[in-house]
Formats: structure tokens, C-alpha cells, sequence
């Protein structure tokens, strides 16, 4: 994670096609300046088209929707902004948690694994 991409504008397979800032605009219900504000709160990074084009993915439209929701509520843009990064990395490091705790749980279930079965040499 950078400073200047805090969320990573991760890609998946259903981010494409990426949109353009109107039609990305269109699709949030708010005007391109409103996605410029949260670009230049460093919320997202627009993708950029092979002419130089602005593009915005799927995932950097939800990331847009919730920021959107917030500064409806009255919260200034920059607040918005770092509120979504916040919860971005919170959801992350959870998911992460429970990959481990899984992969733990399946590795102490195995036979004969020696995690958990108290006996050592000592």
C-alpha cells in the first residue's frame, strides 16, 4: 500500500471494462468533479486508457459509492475519504484473519498433526 494509491485500486476479473469519468459519474449519480475531489483526496486513482483517458473500475466505483454516501451524509470529502480507506484496510486485514485461523483450523485437524496434541519432547 502507497501513500499516493492507498487502496491499491485492486483489480479483479469483473473490474473490466473500466468506464470513463462521465459515464462513471452517470453511473454514481454525481458530476465528474466529484470524482476529481476524491482523486485529489488520494482515494482513488483513475485508471488511464491507451489515449490517455480516464477510466474507472468496478471495484474503484464501489470504493466511490461508499465515499459518495458519506459526504451525503455531510462529511467533508477529505473525512470521506479516509473513513473508506480505513474500512478498505479493515475489511482486508479481517479477511486475512479468517484465511488464517481457517488454514490453522485445517492444519490442526489433519491426522497426524502434532499442532494442538499437547505432547513434546522435554
Amino acid at each position: 500500500m502507497t501513500s499516493d494509491n492507498p487502496l491499491n485500486d485492486r483489480l479483479e476479473d469483473d473490474d473490466y471494462p473500466a468506464y470513463t469519468m462521465g459515464r462513471a459519474a452517470e453511473m454514481l449519480g454525481t458530476t465528474p468533479a466529484f470524482l476529481r475531489a476524491i482523486g485529489e483526496a488520494r482515494l482513488i486513482t483513475p485508471l488511464r486508457s491507451e489515449g490517455g483517458h480516464r477510466r474507472y473500475s468496478r471495484y474503484q466505483l464501489r470504493i466511490a459509492a461508499r465515499a459518495r454516501e458519506l459526504v451525503d451524509k455531510g462529511t467533508p470529502i477529505e473525512a470521506a475519504c479516509r473513513i473508506v480507506i480505513l474500512e478498505d484496510q479493515l475489511e482486508e486485514a479481517q479477511r486475512i484473519n479468517a484465511e488464517y485461523r481457517r488454514a490453522a483450523g485445517e492444519s490442526a485437524a489433519r491426522p497426524g498433526s502434532k499442532a494442538g496434541s499437547g505432547s513434546g519432547a522435554g
